[in-house]
């Protein structure tokens, strides 16, 4: 998540959250928060079609999950902590989603596997009674009917 969005939902300033993160920075490692680069906020700042004198001048923060945790205890407010409980239960939302589909993914995955393998066995059963029409077909007959040749009344 970002820093500005956080902000909103925590009810303070962009720079609040900022200066409260840096004071605190030992507590946020890289892999619970990073600051983005200038080409990553010019990407982010074109998606919101902010004007050139509106929005931040400065590189936004991104949180992990373990860095939205780590904010309830650099924000001690009553809002701060109340909001940052939601956040980690819609997080804890996101990860059982997330496994679930994992779930259905591997099982949508292995009824193609049986099913293939089903349509192959009757792909082959279709191919060997082919086969075997093909055979019977191709055998000489016993010709059906009178003949005609010479002895026949039509000559006459």
């Amino acid at each position: 998540m970002l820093d500005f969005d956080l902000a909103e939902m925590y009810g303070i300033e962009t720079k609040v959250l900022k200066q409260s993160v840096r004071r605190n920075i030992e507590r946020f490692p890289d892999d619970f928060m990073f600051e983005l680069t200038k080409k990553e906020s010019l990407i982010l700042r074109s998606q919101f079609v902010t004007s050139r004198w509106g929005g931040s001048r400065y590189q936004s923060f991104a949180f992990t999950e373990q860095g939205v945790a780590m904010l309830s205890s650099v924000l001690n407010s009553k809002q701060a902590i109340e909001i940052n409980i939601r956040i980690m239960r819609a997080f804890v939302a996101l990860r059982q989603y997330a496994l679930g589909y994992a779930k259905l993914n591997q099982k949508l995955e292995e009824f193609m596997v049986e099913t293939n393998m089903q349509f192959n066995d009757i792909y082959q059963a279709l191919t060997e009674i082919v086969e075997q029409k093909k055979e019977s077909e191709n055998k000489s007959r016993k010709r059906i009917g009178f003949p005609i040749g010479e002895n026949t009344c039509l000559n006459n």
